[in-house]
């Protein structure tokens, strides 16, 4: 009985004892002092200015009277904005959902083709990553180049291989503009799903695919019923990082389609519209434009909120 309870006082000094790898308060807080003011600054306090600056009116850069949600109202009924948004709008909702079926499908594919070891397979995450390390401004530029009617390699290919038929303006024609923003747009941005696809499915053990085969699955069922269900915290994750950036969407569609969303609107966008409204408006469309930001992240946040939500009670039920 004496050595029990001599036994339970010497694991309680030992639990009191302070870890001297684990660095103190002051220590973690100064490291996250930085990012957490950098955060705020660029981040928490625009968003309480337009906050704050969609409620006032005003003429130019000066804030007048104080005027309630009358900027959330002409939003919806003065023209040509009122008309400008529905349209964005739509092409936002396209935007996101060629993109999770051209760029997340092909991300998922290269993620589970590279998983494997295999030759090249540093080389070919390399190349796939290159992209969306580079400004999307400049990527736009390179591609409007390369698909010009005139001296553009795109069609000059497509005619030396007989398809004439097929070589056109592909950023002057409405039917055509918004498909080829996001085919570039999903080009782009389609190393960085692959890299967190890629990720998750390091993370599975290899004891589960071992097991399938021993019970006679083959590749195919192996991605189907063990990893793609463990893969549905990742798959939510890019999921709500798609979204966010395709209702932000605004670098790539300036620099391929300029700010007016040519050919005729096909290709304009949320983005678009509020630069348009800030800068291009007229004196009073300061507050219309911080009225219109405000709408757009409290889109942007209640869908992630939700999605993430529905990601995981999806992720409960599989567990």
């Amino acid at each position: 009985m004496t050595a029990l309870i001599r036994r339970k006082n010497q694991d309680k000094r030992t639990s009191n004892t302070k870890n001297p790898l684990m660095p103190s308060t002051w220590t973690i807080v100064l490291f996250l002092l930085p990012a957490f003011v950098l955060y705020t600054v660029f981040m928490v306090y625009p968003l309480v200015q337009a906050l704050i600056f969609s409620t006032y009116e005003f003429n130019g850069l000066t804030r007048g009277d104080f005027i309630g949600l009358q900027n959330f109202e002409q939003l919806f009924s003065r023209y040509p904005i009122n008309e400008q948004l529905p349209r964005a709008f739509t092409h936002n909702v396209y935007f996101f959902i060629g993109t999770m079926l051209i760029q997340n499908t092909l991300g998922l594919l290269f993620a589970v083709l590279l998983h494997q070891p295999r030759f090249g397979k540093r080389f070919f995450r390399t190349i796939f990553t290159i992209p969306y390390l580079i400004s999307p401004i400049v990527v736009g530029y390179l591609w409007s180049l390369m698909l010009n009617p005139l001296f553009g390699p795109v069609n000059n290919i497509l005619r030396d291989i007989g398809l004439d038929a097929f070589a056109r303006p592909w950023l002057g024609d409405p039917a055509t503009a918004l498909p080829t923003v996001i085919l570039v747009n999903a080009w782009m941005w389609i190393g960085y799903p692959m890299l967190l696809f890629g990720a998750g499915l390091a993370g599975i053990s290899d004891d589960l695919r071992e097991a399938a085969r021993i019970d006679g699955a083959g590749n195919l069922r192996i991605f189907w019923f063990v990893e793609l269900p463990l893969l549905t915290p990742v798959i939510g994750i890019v999921t709500v990082l798609t979204f966010i950036g395709n209702f932000n969407a605004f670098g790539i569609v300036w620099a391929l389609a300029g700010s007016d969303g040519s050919p005729g609107g096909a290709t304009d966008v949320l983005g678009l519209v509020f630069y348009r409204t800030a800068f291009r408006g007229e004196s009073d469309s300061f507050g219309l434009a911080s009225a219109l930001a405000v709408l757009m992240f409290l889109l942007i946040f209640t869908v992630s909120v939700g999605v993430q939500t529905w990601f995981r009670n999806l992720e409960r039920k599989i567990q």
